[in-house]
């Protein structure tokens, strides 16, 4: 859902020799060489306005694109193993999915680095909007925010022509933080044969418990923070089809044979009512997930830890060494 946390973006934008270029966005470095410039192309309606590939690891790129109407358009972070440069490996994939009021950078501020050091693992960082849920909204009044079409037919197929990536279920997996949990677990159902991996951490499971809190948050934060009065799922009445074909609960089936991880806290502070309703609601949605998982007899693995609506870096780590496990080797 929403995190309270807002990062402060990194770097100053450059132009050099005619190549329009930044210090990469979370990543330090300098400025990128033409050399490394034409390392990635446009395709697959994305068209390359900003980038940044001369530091190791962390490689910055910034698309204009028809479903998202940003000027400057959408980012993403692109996190290389270590010997990447040398190896000539072809490797798995992580989609890493922010939280609300977050962006694309959110994760090295983290420390994804840190956690991802010596691993055989491409992690991809994408923008998703301060409240786009990771979905096509039903109605937008600032242009189109079709943050689902962006990540899922566009962006992975342009990772997979760019990088040394294995294209293929067993390749992929999806993975967030709060309404970035809850994006991984959408994606993973909706979109079964792209990820053999999900995991949600503090991301809601169940839109219409409780009378459709989270349904009516989505529209709510959605409405304020990235779609200028529109809404994800309809006000005030619904599109049901559209609540039942992203909603985790509705899904079960599509989960089956995938690697399963959730994690949620159990002491939001009572003080804060934005830390507690996210949590509160949070953790009854993962349970009742947890429970109709256990009905189908779909294996999976979860946490209930102390603490509210934060990031948890061990289980992140912990999270990474499952999905490496998991996926096709490099």
């Amino acid at each position: 859902m929403l995190s309270e946390h807002r990062p402060t973006r990194r770097g100053v934008l450059k132009a050099v020799g005619g190549i329009s270029a930044a210090m990469a966005l979370g990543a330090g470095g300098v400025v990128a060489t033409a050399t490394a410039a034409r390392a990635a192309d446009d395709g697959f309606g994305l068209h390359i306005v900003d980038r940044n590939e001369s530091d190791p690891r962390m490689w910055y790129y910034r698309f204009q694109t028809a479903e998202i109407g940003w000027n400057p358009g959408p980012g993403v972070n692109v996190l290389l193993p270590d010997d990447y440069h040398v190896s000539g490996r072809t490797y798995p994939v992580l989609y890493l999915l922010h939280g609300g009021l977050q962006d694309f950078i959110e994760f090295d501020h983290q420390g994804v680095r840190e956690w991802t050091a010596g691993k055989p693992i491409i992690v991809v960082m994408p923008d998703g909007g301060q409240a786009g849920w990771y979905s096509n909204p039903v109605s937008s009044n600032v242009g189109p925010r079709n943050w689902e079409n962006f990540h899922i037919a566009q962006l992975i197929p342009w990772i997979d022509a760019n990088f040394r990536t294995y294209a293929e279920y067993d390749g992929r997996a999806v993975s967030g933080f709060s309404m970035g949990g809850f994006g991984a677990l959408k994606y993973a159902a909706k979109y079964w044969g792209h990820f053999a991996s999900v995991s949600a951490h503090s991301g809601p499971a169940s839109l219409r418990r409780n009378g459709g809190l989270v349904v009516h948050w989505a529209n709510v934060s959605s409405a304020v923070r990235d779609l200028g009065g529109g809404s994800v799922y309809g006000v005030p009445f619904w599109d049901q089809a559209r609540v039942s074909a992203d909603n985790p609960v509705e899904r079960i089936e599509s989960y089956r044979n995938k690697r399963i991880f959730l994690v949620a806290g159990t002491s939001p502070d009572r003080t804060n009512p934005f830390d507690s309703f996210n949590e509160t609601e949070v953790l009854g949605g993962q349970r009742d997930f947890r429970a109709l998982l256990d009905q189908a007899g779909i294996p999976h693995e979860w946490r209930e830890e102390p603490g509210g609506h934060i990031i948890r870096p061990q289980a992140f780590i912990d999270d990474i060494n499952g999905i490496i496990d998991r996926l096709r080797k490099a």
